[in-house]
């Protein structure tokens, strides 16, 4: 009996000890605190940090629809209905010719660097010439961890995985003179026109192959059949160059060569609103915003949080921002004018009949970013200037069978009708009410359509939202 009781007094002596060790340090391979399960970090509010160009958003409730005459008479487009929208992200501004340029010489460079690097593992080489551009896995002195190695084996060639990251510090050189050898040469001049393609002997880009891929998750399928994996992933190749013939074929009897030729990559343009995107190009350019702020995130020592992804609005989200805070009012400035107590155009529209000169500024098509007042929120030209895609499916009935919370009817890809907003340089000033709704097929560009993209707020993060300008209506 007596071993007995100095057993069980060891056992409790070892215990405190433990438990007195425990309490130091926090934990001892055990979760929580002390045996409880409890957080062991100090908890801390998750700050929302604003994207570069973009606007907060606050969440709020209001009416949904035509709140002025409808001289159309299409009242079943937009019923007036109480809503509820979070709080999102937008940029200030429509995207931009130079912003979209940056998207297009990023989707080059990859791809020219992808070339690269699979002719450098064919005919391997060194650290000179050709080898420059090899993968980063064949070019490090260190040996390869476990993970790189069981890539390896199981991908080989195939698709993409670690043992084939670009090496983006190496620069590139487009310069022909100063092409390192001639296998360089040789995978580059294959991402040009070929010869008998060429106009005036012009050695110019083939923006055909300037192809992006990326790849998203049917959540609403995935749901309905109750299954993941994938059968749900969505991969997709677009072609994402701005089709720049749009200024002929919308306007077959106007002289808009001069545009057709110059309006993406001329500087004089970069503060233009590009157009010629189809709704799959502007998703595709949202895909590519969030990858290229993610990897960033990543390649930091202390690595940050993954952001919420950009994307386009949706119908409701768009036409709640437009109103800029501002109810019942038709236009975001207020209303129900168009021009201030000046006699000055409030927005780039055809204010009448052959006349598209709504300024002294002489906008004949688009203008430039910020030309005009922002609205309540900060955000600039959300009327006129080009139409929007949203991500929103079109549909006469969607104000009454969607819900009131963050209305949407689903990410229907294969609906081929999305909702555009805000009416364009060449519309009358009816388009550019905040109500209005039209519809364009997704694959279609048009020389008046644009886009900007959001990013979604969580709940309970901290922002600061940009105090609320309600001007009243004109």
């Amino acid at each position: 009996m007596r071993k007995v009781l100095l057993f069980l007094l060891a056992i409790t002596i070892v215990t405190t000890i433990i438990s007195c060790n425990s309490s130091k340090k926090g934990r001892a391979g055990k979760p929580g605190v002390e045996g409880e399960v409890v957080v062991t970090q100090k908890s801390q509010q998750w700050n929302s940090k604003r994207p570069i160009g973009m606007v907060a958003i606050p969440g709020g409730a209001f009416v949904l629809g035509q709140s002025d005459m409808d001289f159309l008479g299409t009242n079943i487009k937009a019923p007036p209905t109480t809503v509820t929208v979070s709080s999102f992200y937008m940029d200030d501004t429509e995207v931009t010719n130079a912003e979209y340029r940056v998207f297009v010489i990023a989707v080059r460079d990859s791809i020219a660097r992808s070339l690269l690097a699979e002719r450098a593992g064919d005919e391997g080489g060194g650290d000179e010439g050709l080898g420059r551009y090899a993968y980063l896995s064949k070019k490090s002195d260190k040996e390869q961890s476990a993970y790189q190695q069981m890539l390896e084996e199981r991908g080989g060639r195939e698709g993409y995985d670690e043992t084939k990251k670009l090496d983006w510090k190496e620069p590139l050189e487009w310069n022909t003179s100063r092409y390192p050898d001639v296998a360089y040469a040789e995978v580059l001049e294959s991402l040009y026109y070929p010869p008998e393609e060429r106009f005036n002997d012009e050695r110019a880009l083939d923006v055909r192959k300037l192809i992006y891929q990326f790849s998203w998750v049917d959540q609403l399928e995935a749901i309905k059949s109750k299954g993941r994996g994938e059968d749900f992933i969505r991969r997709e190749a677009i072609a994402i160059y701005p089709d720049t013939t749009v200024w002929l074929r919308d306007f077959n009897y106007s002289f808009n060569e001069p545009l057709f030729e110059q309006y993406f990559w001329h500087k004089a343009y970069s503060k233009y609103p590009v157009v010629g995107v189809t709704w799959d190009q502007a998703r595709a350019f949202c895909a590519f915003s969030t990858k290229s702020k993610n990897d960033y995130n990543q390649s930091k020592r202390k690595k940050l949080d993954r952001i919420f992804p950009y994307r386009l609005p949706s119908e409701v989200e768009w036409e709640y921002a437009a109103r800029g805070g501002l109810e019942n009012a038709p236009y975001p400035w207020g209303g129900p004018y168009l021009m201030d107590d000046r006699g000055c155009y409030l927005a780039n529209f055809k204010p009448k009949r052959g006349d598209y000169m709504e300024s002294e500024k002489g906008f004949l098509y688009t203008a430039p970013v910020k030309s005009f007042h922002k609205n309540g929120f900060g955000l600039f030209d959300m009327a006129g200037n080009v139409s929007e895609w949203t991500v929103s499916a079109y549909n006469n009935s969607s104000y009454v069978i969607s819900s009131t919370l963050n209305p949407y009817l689903g990410n229907r890809i294969e609906d081929p009708r999305k909702v555009i907003k805000g009416g364009s340089w060449k519309d009358i000033g009816f388009m550019l009410m905040v109500s209005e709704r039209d519809w364009e097929h997704k694959d279609s560009a048009r020389s008046y359509i644009g886009f900007r993209r959001v990013q979604t707020i969580p709940e309970g993060a901290k922002t600061k939202y940009p105090k609320i300008q309600k001007s009243q209506p004109l």
